[in-house]
Parts: C-alpha cells; structure tokens; sequence
C-alpha cells in the first residue's frame, strides 16, 4: 500500500528535494504544507519568499495549505489536526539539526504519524552537487555568512560555485547547504515541476554582513 505524506515546504532546495526523493521511494507526496513566520529567527521555517510555495505548489499539481504564524509548531499541530486522517506522515529538508528532527518526530507521534527525513546525515557539499544535478534551477534568495557577498543574491548556483563553497566552508566554517540560515534559496525549475517559476521583478535588502532577495513579482511559465 502506498503510504501518502504531506511535505513540509519552504520553496527552498532542501524541501523541494526531499519531496523528490520521496517520491523516488515511492511514497505518493500529495500535500504540500508552507508556514509563512511572523519572525524571521525561526528556528523551524524558512523566512524569504515563502509566499511563492503557493505558485511552486500550482507547479508541482500538488493540494497546498499555507498558514502565517508567530508559534509555527503550534499551527503546525493545528494543521496536522486537520489533515492526520488523511495522511500516513510528513517529509521534511531536515539534515543535520537534530533539534529540528527530534522535534518533528515529537510531534508526528502525537498525531501518529511517520516522519520522512531524506537528506538526514547527508554530506552537504555532496548532496547540493546531487540536487543540482538531479536538474533543479535553484536561485540563492539570502546569504548570512562570512565571505558570503551581496553578488550572491539572484545568482542561479551552478556546478562551478561547488568549490567557491567547499573553500568558504574550509575557511569559515560555512555549511553548503546553509541548514543555519547562511543560504537560502528558491527553487524555481526541478524534475517534479509541470511549470517553471519565473522571477519577474525583485529587490535586494542588504544589510553590511548579511541580506536577502525579496520576489515582487513572479509567474508560472510552461515548459517545452
């Protein structure tokens, strides 16, 4: 029996991505969930852009619940409520906090759920090599690291920034897949994508050390 999940969904590449391997193990990812926080030290939810999952959600044919919150894992709770009957568990982009595993796993025994971790204890510079080789278009949308410059914002990572990234980990300790906060990103085209999403218009926030790259205006466009 195939056993049908909800994901957890930021809209970034590790979200997007454990919804693809999921699927590759052949559990059916029918429901995306996107919580939108109120406060942008969120332990839990991506930040930038997480209005867009509702355009990456149309994209992917896929039912979408987007909620905004102050306690995230509260409403998080509310939705489970909601939809436990119609689900086996969740996925979530999770892989290396095991503050954030822990606590979702808390929370899914609570409702009876599973708790789907593709990426978990994935090496990080191997695994945003696979994902982008896996063919995902991924935009950096926030940098906050130390060698991590304004040019980065808008930037579609290439395989030829994998080394720029090995270096500045080496140098700064900065995490690849900036699980942290250090990167964030959005994913704009992947294999599990019917349309691509298309940014249109956008303004850069910087802040000296640290900024983000906020969507003013974006679209869905069909592929070949």
């Amino acid at each position: 029996m195939e056993l049908r999940l909800a994901a957890l969904f930021s809209g970034g590449k590790d979200s997007t991505y454990a919804i693809y391997l999921a699927e590759k193990m052949n559990y059916l990812v029918d429901m995306l969930i996107s919580i939108q926080p109120t406060s942008s030290e969120s332990l839990y939810f991506h930040y930038p852009n997480v209005e867009l999952t509702r355009l990456q959600a149309k994209a992917m044919k896929k039912k979408h619940i987007y909620r905004e919150a102050e306690d995230e894992l509260q409403v998080l709770r509310e939705v489970l409520e909601e939809v436990s009957d119609k689900i086996d568990g969740i996925v979530s982009g999770v892989i290396s906090s095991k503050f954030q595993k822990n606590t979702l796993e808390k929370i899914c025994r609570e409702f009876g759920l599973i708790h789907i971790a593709p990426l978990w204890n994935r090496e990080p510079l191997q695994l945003v090599r696979e994902i982008i080789e896996s063919g995902f278009e991924i935009m950096i949308t926030g940098v906050a690291a130390m060698g991590m410059s304004k040019e980065w914002l808008g930037k579609i990572l290439q395989p030829s920034d994998l080394d720029l990234l090995k270096e500045l980990n080496k140098k700064f300790g900065i995490n690849p897949c900036g699980e942290g906060g250090e990167i964030e990103t959005l994913v704009l085209d992947a294999p599990i994508f019917y349309e691509k999403l298309e940014v249109e218009e956008y303004e850069i926030k910087w802040f000296g050390d640290y900024g983000y790259l906020l969507v003013s205006k974006a679209k869905l466009r069909g592929k070949p």
